[in-house]
């Protein structure tokens, strides 16, 4: 793995850190592999039930992309699947937590918006920049699901930033925390997650990506048939049993 990307396993959560502090964590090629690589190896763990997603260092989440290495390199349109992104080009069925420090601008926003969940530091800021520099934020469609069109509307046209209470205030931040608790919080956070039923947990994801692309009707559809398997698992036998035992479930995720 590059070593722009780290990975570090804590039980069933993993924590992958975009370690290019000294550039504000910008996105260049390495951050590019290293991400795609360490979340297929998170998704094949068999033992991993949650990752998070933070950036090394305090100042900066993500700074967006290697403006240096984009000019450098002439690139105009990026080609399908120039950045990974969950959801998108990448396949994770496990949740995934982005712990924002700092600065999460362009496409900074774009991997804290791919993640299932955010948590936050009170000295963090967000936006949407690329209108400063005449590029494309083809990524934001999502915004709609997450934010209003108007304070959408504002992000995507000033390029201005906005803090982490306002977001807060807005629904799109789970947790804002002092910078120091926000590791912490984030684990915490992932340690509940992985205590979960594994099934219903990844049914659960996946039932929300799908009924944002669809009506009431079919989203409800959808749903029953997610979740078909997971009434028929051991893992559904299994909590009931818990329960009634007084005892911690142990979930084998079948």
């Amino acid at each position: 793995m590059s070593d722009e990307v780290v990975t570090e396993v804590h039980g069933r959560v993993w924590i992958v850190t975009i370690n290019r502090p000294e550039k504000r964590n910008a996105i260049n090629a390495g951050v590019r592999a290293g991400l795609r690589k360490a979340f297929l190896d998170f998704e094949a763990d068999a033992n991993a039930r949650v990752a998070v997603l933070t950036g090394a260092g305090t100042s900066a989440f993500c700074a967006g992309a290697d403006l240096a290495e984009m000019s450098a390199s002439g690139l105009g349109k990026p080609p399908p699947g120039f950045l990974p992104i969950i959801g998108q080009n990448l396949r994770v069925t496990k949740p995934v937590i982005a712990a924002v420090n700092g600065v999460a601008y362009a496409g900074g926003w774009l991997l804290a918006q791919m993640c299932d969940l955010c948590v936050a530091s009170q000295t963090s800021m967000f936006a949407i920049t690329e209108v400063k520099v005449g590029r494309g934020m083809s990524w934001a469609p999502p915004l709609l699901h997450m934010l209003p069109q108007r304070i959408a509307m504002e992000l995507l046209l000033t390029g201005a930033p906005i803090g982490p209470d306002r977001l807060l205030e807005l629904g799109y931040l789970n947790r804002v925390v002092p910078p120091e608790e926000l590791l912490p919080a984030a684990l915490e956070f992932a340690e509940v997650i992985a205590a979960n039923a594994p099934l219903t947990v990844a049914a659960a994801k996946e039932m929300m990506a799908l009924s944002a692309e669809m009506g009431k009707t079919a989203a409800l559809a959808a749903a029953e048939h997610l979740f078909d398997h997971v009434y028929r698992s051991e893992d559904a036998q299994e909590g009931p049993r818990a329960f009634r035992e007084k005892r911690m479930p142990a979930w084998k995720g079948r």
